[in-house]
């Protein structure tokens, strides 16, 4: 990218390979045409690589200018402030340099800068924090990934969800191999008959582990059809912004791992019964084949080991989707103190298309005039901030009466709000007045406080009356304080009451964007499609975003509650059906296995109820020996995901009780079909079951 100096005519712009190929067709004729970023022209002087997609993870830019830049377009004032720290800097290592090495040369660079630079650009610093700052050196981090914090903030909950992932399979494959013993023991005289007639064990177990291959490989290709399903599922749980900007599709390293894993499952799940069905005792099976063989030995209790195991998987899964369930329900039970329902919002960024601030605020209030008059319109306001989506900004303050000392904690959250916002969002006044409409830039500066500002800055119930401003504006305890309001969201649903001002848009200097909020007595649909109508009406250029209703939004702001829980209850239910048909398939060959000893039981007095006691406390067993390993196993994996829970610790005894209790029920539910039938066993039919 060539010189472009700032408020030069001349300013420059690179645009994505993607941008290129969709607006101009990929032709070499885009160099040197003039391209309009928010009202000002832009020469395109260069195409991006094909791929690169910029450094931040989740964002795709169309264009890259220059830093410098941002001035001109509206995006950002505070460029030539030296205290702003925001800027992340990428650099290529030379050939045979180490980490060590760059960080090394670099923190010789930067140490004299902080110290002669910086630091006397510091204000209101202990000498404690001074030195803490003089000290500070560069963060030398790999930038193959950029800078995104998307890894940092995902790495919790998609390794959780990749654990239960891996139990479900881990089940799943406890399932087959239980199988394939079956079947093993079922062709223990045809495998016994092959090695005496000369087949060698090596060859019979090439055979069976190619079957047991091919039905991993069957698997695997069904499973790239589940997962495609599955992804979509999960598109539909996530903020548009992030499944508009991650992949949700199979792609071929996918493929290649699912492969991978099928072809290991099937290998080592079939490797132990191809071992023992082929193993060298041949009189002994070749004798056995009359009776099937008992259901004893090493494989019995392999099996029985296998279905405990699934027990126990189950178990743990069972209750961690107990645990994020719960979560959920307290997310859906936090008092907003507000009122979200029938209310429709969206935003507009006149700044981005030419407008200048003067002309942006005339707009604001007509677009409030014409919201208000939409069929079915009841109340209309506007923010700087918009609610519950994550955005926070805030300002170090002060406040009347509260002395704010080096190293003081002077910060507090901030927006700009338009007339009639806290009654036009359900929120009571505490004391003093709502921001009004004549409350304009002509006027005496005046702001609303919540009630945990109060509480910071020892101002109490007696707010309204005092005087506050903002550090380092022109405003130095030049807003007075007209309302006190209770603590509402902010930002996040989860988030405790955070120190909050409002100040009225109308007193503000340069506002680039603005949310505005609707009620309506009518469907919020309804409202939803008028909208973008009445804006064509007012700028048919000016772009309508984040149209939506505040119960979307509301959704989008708890989506990776909602994401695991729903996630983690699928993925439990499965391996409590998979749990189940293991132990009914282990039940069932015992059964089957032990129908000459239950004959004999029979004929010497034994009845039905006897018969089925028998089987069920085999499975009562079962259930003791899973659940109490799968609790424990439930307990750590509660613990390690203590940061995805809301409002509850990971080990909650009720979620617990009732997750074990669930998966006794299913599992004896399993169990009565076997003890069923062998209750119903003819004794004179069992004793000829040779």
């Amino acid at each position: 990218m060539r010189d472009n100096e700032p408020g030069a005519d001349n300013m420059v712009a690179v645009i994505s390979h993607h941008f290129w190929m969709d607006r101009f067709g990929g032709k070499p004729e885009a160099l040197d045409q003039l391209l309009r970023l928010n009202g000002r022209a832009f020469t395109i002087v260069g195409v991006a690589p094909e791929g690169f997609e910029g450094n931040t993870l989740g964002a795709r830019p169309l264009v890259y200018v220059p830093m410098q830049s941002r001035t001109y377009i509206g995006t950002y004032e505070g460029l030539e402030n030296r205290r702003d720290y925001w800027v992340y800097v990428f650099g290529r290592r030379k050939l045979g340099m180490s980490m060590q090495a760059t960080k090394a040369g670099l923190d010789g660079v930067i140490a004299p800068i902080l110290a002669d630079v910086e630091a006397p650009l510091q204000r209101e610093m202990s000498a404690a924090t001074m030195e803490r700052f003089k000290a500070k050196r560069v963060v030398v981090t790999p930038g193959a990934r950029g800078q995104s914090s998307m890894q940092g903030e995902a790495k919790v909950p998609l390794t959780m969800l990749f654990s239960i992932t891996a139990v479900v399979l881990l089940i799943a494959c406890a399932n087959i191999a239980n199988l394939l013993l079956a079947r093993g023991a079922s062709r223990a005289t045809e495998m016994g008959v092959r090695l005496s007639l000369g087949a060698t064990r090596g060859r019979l177990v090439r055979q069976l582990l190619v079957e047991s291959l091919v039905l991993a490989l069957l698997g695997g290709l069904v499973s790239l059809l589940v997962s495609r399903w599955t992804l979509q599922g999960i598109a539909t749980l996530l903020p548009p912004n992030a499944s508009t900007t991650l992949q949700f599709s199979v792609q071929v390293p996918v493929m290649l791992f699912a492969g991978s894993l099928a072809v290991m499952t099937g290998f080592v799940f079939g490797l132990f019964p191809a071992l023992h069905s082929t193993r060298p005792d041949l009189i002994s099976t070749i004798r056995a084949g009359a009776g099937n063989i008992a259901g004893g030995g090493i494989a019995g209790r392999f099996r029985t080991g296998l279905a405990v195991a699934q027990i126990a998987l189950s178990t743990t899964l069972l209750i961690s989707a107990g645990l994020f369930l719960k979560s959920l329900v307290n997310v859906s039970r936090v008092d907003l103190g507000i009122r979200i329902d029938s209310v429709a919002t969206f935003s507009v960024a006149p700044l981005r298309v030419g407008y200048d601030t003067l002309r942006a605020k005339v707009l604001y209030a007509r677009i409030e005039e014409e919201l208000r008059a939409l069929p079915g319109v009841t109340g209309v306001t506007s923010s700087l901030v918009p609610l519950l989506s994550g955005d926070s900004w805030g300002n170090d303050v002060r406040v009347q009466g509260f002395e704010c000392l080096p190293d003081t904690d002077c910060n507090s959250r901030y927006t700009a709000v338009g007339a009639g916002y806290f009654t036009m969002i359900g929120v009571p006044m505490l004391a003093g007045r709502d921001v009004a409409s004549y409350d304009q830039y002509d006027g005496a500066r005046v702001g609303v406080v919540n009630l945990a500002f109060a509480e910071k800055f020892g101002l109490g119930r007696d707010a309204v009356g005092k005087f506050m401003g903002r550090a380092g504006g022109n405003d130095s305890l030049g807003i007075q304080i007209v309302g006190l309001a209770p603590d509402i969201a902010y930002n996040d649903v989860k988030r405790e009451p955070q120190p909050v001002f409002y100040l009225p848009w109308m007193q503000q200097g340069v506002v680039g964007q603005m949310y505005f909020y609707a009620r309506t007595r009518l469907p919020g649909d309804q409202l939803i499609a008028a909208i973008p109508q009445m804006m064509k009406r007012i700028d048919p250029t000016l772009p309508v975003q984040d149209l939506k209703t505040m119960t979307q939004q509301l959704r989008e702001n708890v989506f990776l509650d909602r994401m695991i829980s729903i996630l983690s209850a699928g993925f439990a239910l499965l391996a409590t059906l998979l749990a189940a048909v293991g132990l009914y398939g282990v039940l069932a060959y015992s059964v089957s296995q032990r129908t000459r000893e239950i004959g004999v039981r029979m004929a010497l007095g034994a009845d039905r109820r006897r018969v089925q006691g028998m089987v069920l406390r085999q499975v009562g067993v079962m259930i003791g020996i899973g659940a109490t390993v799968g609790a424990l196993g439930a307990f750590g994996l509660g613990r390690a995901a203590q940061s995805l829970l809301f409002g509850l610790e990971g080990h909650d005894p009720f979620v617990f009780a009732t997750a074990v209790l669930l998966l006794a029920v299913v599992a004896l539910g399993a169990g009565w079909i076997p003890a069923r039938r062998a209750s119903q066993t003819q004794p004179m039919r069992a004793l000829r079951y040779d």
